[in-house]
Formats: structure tokens, sequence, C-alpha cells
């Protein structure tokens, strides 16, 4: 097993979009709801600040593996997606310094079903965290996954797949980012 340590920086802002739980209370409005529950979109530690989840980034790496589609060198047409899959981990969340009462909502006219497309449009609220940076540690259980082979993939995580809502992968612009450094362990 390889613990590898990246430092990440955005390159465009990120946005998350969790499901809000808290009901509406009676005679509440729906728009009124909005407005008072929408940073309830943002994954929250106990002390306030966002997160972004650990399998955000495990998901990220394994769409990159997915859409690279890179073959693994003497394995015929076999390629890196089922070791990204299954072999790699990440445990910890990157918890940034912002807190939740300090970021700004992006009101957005959606369609009120999520879906691309729909017919009836509501007004939703979705926080936008215009920079962040940290370190994301993940650990590598299958060797076939070299420093060279993650770092490409995780580069191109950040190009084309990207995290939170409005990824590029769900043909948004938010959620890019750069990779600043890996510590191959």
């Amino acid at each position: 097993m390889h613990t590898v340590v990246v430092k990440l920086k955005s390159v465009s802002p990120y946005s998350q979009g969790k499901v809000i739980r808290t009901p509406r209370e009676e005679r509440e409005t729906a728009a009124d709801h909005e407005e008072r529950t929408w940073r309830e979109r943002m994954h929250v530690t106990e002390h306030g600040f966002v997160q972004i989840p650990q399998m955000a980034f495990k998901n990220c790496i394994s769409e990159a593996a997915k859409f690279l589609g890179i073959q693994i060198p003497g394995k015929g047409k076999s390629t890196y997606t089922k070791h990204f899959e299954s072999g790699v981990l990440v445990l910890e969340p990157l918890i940034l310094k912002t807190k939740a009462v300090d970021v700004q909502g992006e009101w957005l006219f959606v369609p009120s079903d999520g879906k691309r497309g729909g017919g009836s449009r509501v007004w939703k609220c979705f926080p936008v965290i215009p920079q962040w940076a940290g370190e994301v540690t993940f650990n590598i259980l299958d060797d076939a996954i070299t420093k060279k082979v993650f770092t490409q993939h995780l580069e191109e995580a950040g190009k084309f797949i990207g995290l939170g809502r409005f990824r590029p992968r769900n043909n948004g612009f938010y959620g890019r980012f750069s990779v600043e450094d890996v510590a191959w362990e």
C-alpha cells in the first residue's frame, strides 16, 4: 500500500448541492423555506467549516480513469478503471478554511425535478466557494497504480471531471482544480 498526500488548489469556484432534509414549517412557502435552509446544501463539520467529502475525491479519480480509458501496458485491452475503482481509498474529507456562515449563495432558476430540460422551474440557492486549497490523502492499495499513472489521472480529473455541483463531468465548469504537489510514500 502507498500513502499519497496531494496538494490541490481550485481553478474555478466550488459548489455543493446536498439534499435539504429540514421540512417546511406550517404555512411556510417554498421560497421562504429555500431562503431559510439553503446553507444545508453544504457539507459542514461540527465546528462550522465547509468540507469536501472524501468520496468526492475517490469518485472524481475513478471517473477520470473511466473517462481516460488508458490501457495497462502488457495487459491487452485492460484499462486502469477497475484498479482505481477498487484500489484507491480516501478516508478523510478536505476541511476548508471557510465557515459555512460566510459562504455566499447563488440563486438559479432550475428544473423543479433536478433533471436538465425539466418542464417546471423553481428558484434554488446553491452555496459557492470562490477559492479553496488543501491536502488530501489517497491510499493506493493496487500496485498496478504507479506514481506516474496516479498523477496523470488526478491531473486529468481536475481538468475534466471536477468536484461538486455543476462540475465539468456534468456539463458545468465549477469544481476544477490543479495538482500542486504529489508526495508518494
